[in-house]
């Protein structure tokens, strides 16, 4: 899939600006861009203008395409994503008697899903989407993300208006609704990025992962919302097996395969991917590995790359990755993403999919696997209680000058857990540096509190790090070179079974054990133990080397941080990979203030 945007209103309004709104979906070189408004209904009291940009993956033909209207018009459907497991659901459409204009299309199934059994529907579809169902007859249209927020989805609701899509800044074109959310700045300074409902601009929103908004166009679209899923209504302590974990996983890896083009698999040659890889071997399945390798020996990993390919015999591109960027190249890469979001892996994260773009237009990744495992430092290191000393220690904090950095050496020592997890998170001396007041909501609206507490830190990754980053950057740098990645370690089913039974599983001393166990066969203690290496590059280098068109950049981008070149300043005293992270966030937040 690919892109979408739309409008519905009481009053009549001028196709072209959608046409030309449609122009900024971040979708490059689509199969299929298609239209459809109210002359196809011959509506007379709602007016309504939709389009799509498909990429084909699922049934390559015209009958799947997008909008898609019942045979009898009274219900129509746009989605972006993937509907993993629409074979099984479209038996049981079958069964019902329900006809199928298409041979192979994930999007009629949903279709006709919704349209016999209405929203529940949503329960049985194992998959990444971001939906528009539009009940035309009974004048209701609803908008659905899926459950851990992979395909996102924002809106702007005015009195006789509601305009949707699945990227940001043509929704905000076609709205007109570009003023800046002052509150959502702090935000973004303190974590790198807004978090759902609010976007950076003021009367624009984003759904949250597992929410269905409905909208009443009787009633002037009055709304209704509410949470269909969440990991949090999954807590059990039933007894975790090993194999049990491991028959779904093979479940999530076969039902990734489904596509009517070639699909590769990202190679990293951590345990994350060797472990699809090495799922996909022992089922007989033909495997196509794509790695990249960096120039720079310091974070080469091909030793461990040539090790997995060679072990599962895979079909292998591997293509050198030059990270000697340009200015030009960090503006292109920033403005992929339709939203402030800082990482630095989004460079190679964007370059990585445009190289397999060229092969392929399906990609299964790892991610996720750490966050449904306990596989980050910050796991383990916040179950660590804290003692008095660690405390006291935690208190230097206060004294620690700002520009050094975020202090995370000494609050990941503080009484909290929260606390602790919550200084991986936050850069609070960078807000007081800049002069945005000081105001935490980590630990009231961001950390879940659970009584068991291992719990609590995978449930709060999925209520942050994974759908508001880490999905955000997955599916952004894709998108932007017409690649669809799939995360089987994203399975709904996968984190409800972690979810549901106890930790016995988990090691603080020996993480992500579980994979570690499946892999023992194939690789030595070398490969299985080694230190993880995150997706990264010399960020500091090439920000402290570009100083000069950072401040041009700034200087000519300002409205919104007047003072952004005084905070250059003291941040270029102190040449670390902090502030050159920091020194990133005034370059996009100034990109995407601009006026």
């Amino acid at each position: 899939m690919c892109g979408f945007l739309g409008k519905i209103s009481l009053d009549s309004f001028s196709d072209e600006n959608l046409k030309n709104a449609n122009n900024r979906i971040v979708c490059r070189g689509p199969d299929e861009t298609k239209f459809l408004d109210q002359n196809i209904l011959e509506t007379d009291d709602t007016f309504f203008s939709f389009v799509f940009n498909r990429l084909s993956i699922i049934d390559l033909t015209k009958t799947a395409s997008q909008p898609m209207l019942t045979k009898n018009k009274e219900n129509l459907i746009m989605f972006n994503g993937e509907i993993y497991n629409y074979k099984e659901l479209k038996e049981i459409l079958l069964r019902k008697g329900i006809d199928f204009n298409s041979k192979n299309s994930d999007t009629e199934v949903l279709l006709k899903g919704l349209s016999y059994f209405g929203l529940d529907f949503v329960n049985e579809i194992i998959g990444q989407f971001a939906i528009v169902f539009y009940e035309i007859k009974n004048k209701k249209i609803h908008l659905i993300r899926d459950r851990v927020g992979q395909k996102p989805l924002f809106f702007n609701l005015s009195e006789r208006s509601l305009i949707f899509g699945s990227n940001l800044i043509s929704v905000a074109d076609l709205s007109n609704e570009k003023q800046v959310n002052d509150k959502e700045i702090g935000n973004f300074f303190n974590y790198g990025v807004i978090k759902s409902p609010n976007t950076i601009y003021k009367n624009i929103y984003k759904l949250k992962p597992g929410e269905i908004i409905s909208f009443n166009l009787k009633e002037n679209f009055q709304a209704q919302n509410y949470i269909y899923w969440s990991p949090i209504g999954k807590i059990d302590e039933k007894i975790f097996i090993d194999d049990e974990f491991y028959e779904l996983f093979s479940s999530s890896v076969n039902y990734r395969l489904e596509s009517d083009v070639p699909v590769a698999n990202f190679l990293s040659g951590g345990l994350d991917s060797s472990s699809i890889i090495k799922n996909l071997f022992d089922n007989n399945k033909d495997i196509n590995t794509f790695s990249a390798i960096y120039s720079d020996k310091k974070y080469d990993e091909s030793l461990w790359i040539e090790s997995v390919k060679e072990k599962y015999q895979t079909n292998h591109i591997q293509e050198k990755l030059d990270l000697n960027l340009d200015f030009e190249t960090l503006l292109e890469v920033i403005n992929v993403f339709d939203e402030p979001y800082c990482d630095p892996s989004i460079i190679p994260s964007y370059m990585l999919s445009r190289s397999i773009s060229k092969e392929y237009k399906v990609a299964i990744s790892g991610d996720g696997g750490d966050e449904l495992l306990g596989g980050y430092i910050r796991t383990s290191f916040s179950l660590n209680e804290s003692n008095m000393f660690r405390s006291l220690y935690s208190n230097i904090y206060t004294f620690y000058p700002s520009f050094l950095g975020t202090g995370n050496h000494f609050l990941k020592n503080k009484r909290s857990i929260s606390d602790r997890y919550a200084s991986f998170f936050e850069d609070r001396k960078l807000m007081s540096i800049i002069g945005i007041d000081d105001y935490s909501e980590f630990k009231n609206e961001i950390f879940v509190n659970l009584e068991d507490k291992y719990k609590s830190l995978l449930a709060t990754d999925y209520n942050f790090y994974l759908p508001e980053m880490m999905m955000l950057k997955v599916d952004r740098t894709s998108m932007a070179n017409s690649l669809e990645v799939r995360s089987p370690f994203v399975d709904h089913r996968l984190i409800e079974y972690v979810m549901s039974h106890d930790t016995n599983y988990f090691d603080t001393t020996n993480q992500k054990l579980l994979l570690k166990k499946y892999l023992s066969d194939d690789f030595n203690d070398d490969f299985i133990n080694r230190r993880k290496m995150g997706f990264v590059f010399n960020l500091e280098s090439f920000i402290f080397s570009n100083l000069d068109k950072i401040k041009q950049h700034l200087t000519q981008n300002n409205q919104h941080l007047e003072n952004n070149l005084d905070i250059l300043r003291k941040l270029s005293k102190n040449k670390s990979r902090i502030n050159a992270i920091r020194i990133l966030k005034l370059i996009i937040f100034a990109e995407f203030t601009k006026v």
